[in-house]
């Protein structure tokens, strides 16, 4: 049998190609991410989604996106439909903070590494690789502090809670508490808008018919969208927002801090969604076998009147 012969510019145009394949591949070594996504229950949601969504892009890693409607056992569904699909790694923002050790045992057993971004959970910490995300802790602390400052340690708070059981409903509270304690302010009531603009809307109607204008000074909203919601069932009850009612809240999405320099929100404590650039470090360190740490918070800031006007228009989200 004759073997054909192959020209030298022949062998060296197929290594040149072969060469270009690999680097094309070595972008992101053939990777694919399942996302398990909470929702799009808010503008910080949306944002947190994009951020994911446009790393994976721009490192050439192939993104499945599964989006859970705020309910836990959809994201354990999805968990497990991306181990059958063998997926090269998970991230997951979870819902609530418990009930996750079966199936991160999956993942496990299935050689599958899982990242844990936004809200941390409370679990085999051998189960997950890492957690990214904001220091809700911290959140609360900041807010409690402004707001000593701010009052003189003295109000009567009326509180939007998040999502019960969500380790930023769970913290941000305890924290906030906990920064509160030493001085004259104190929570009223406390009810759940699930983090949503129209439950935060609805909450705020029910405060407003359940209590008189002197009896609460201040509104503490877990996230920026109860608060919004809040601040317009605020102004069709004929109150100022900001004024007759001191409104803080936490996130940092750009209407909030406009509405800071508008003077309707008091103070508003950042939780930095844009994480995609930190989670996709940890996914390509992961599988390559390098060390992750196994904390990483983002740096927040605090908005108030001395630079929500300047921060307002900057706003990525």
């Amino acid at each position: 049998m004759k073997i054909p012969t192959i020209s030298p510019f022949r062998l060296i145009l197929a290594l040149a190609t072969g060469c270009l394949l690999l680097a094309g591949c070595s972008k992101s070594g053939g990777i694919t991410v399942g996302f398990v996504q909470t929702g799009a229950e808010s503008q910080w949601r949306v944002a947190n989604t994009n951020s994911i969504q446009s790393e994976a892009a721009k490192r050439g890693i192939t993104l499945k996106t599964a989006f859970a409607d705020g309910a836990q056992d959809k994201q354990i569904q999805a968990i497990r439909d991306f181990i059958t699909q063998k997926v090269s790694a998970i991230v997951i923002a979870p819902v609530t903070a418990t009930g996750w050790d079966p199936v991160l045992k999956e993942a496990k057993d299935a050689n599958i590494p899982v990242i844990v971004e936004d809200r941390s959970i409370d679990a085999d910490k051998s189960l997950y690789a890492c957690f990214i995300g904001s220091d809700f802790i911290k959140e609360g602390h900041m807010e409690a502090e402004w707001l000593i400052t701010a009052t003189g340690g003295k109000g009567r708070i009326l509180e939007l809670s998040g999502e019960p059981g969500s380790s930023a409903a769970e913290d941000r509270h305890k924290a906030f508490v906990d920064g509160i304690a030493s001085s004259n302010l104190k929570i009223i009531d406390s009810q759940t808008g699930h983090f949503k603009r129209v439950e935060g809307k609805q909450v705020m109607e029910a405060y407003l018919k359940k209590y008189a204008k002197g009896d609460y000074d201040i509104l503490f909203a877990h996230n920026d969208d109860m608060a919004l919601g809040a601040i317009q069932a605020i102004e069709e009850a004929g109150l100022k927002p900001g004024k007759d009612i001191m409104v803080v809240s936490i996130d940092g999405e750009k209407e909030a801090v406009q509405a800071v320099a508008d003077g309707k929100i008091n103070c508003v404590v950042e939780c930095n969604p844009m994480v995609g650039p930190i989670v996709f470090d940890a996914v390509q360190n992961v599988l390559a076998g390098k060390p992750v740490a196994p904390v990483t918070y983002n740096t927040d800031h605090l908005f108030d009147s001395k630079n929500a006007s300047t921060e307002a228009p900057n706003r990525p989200y």
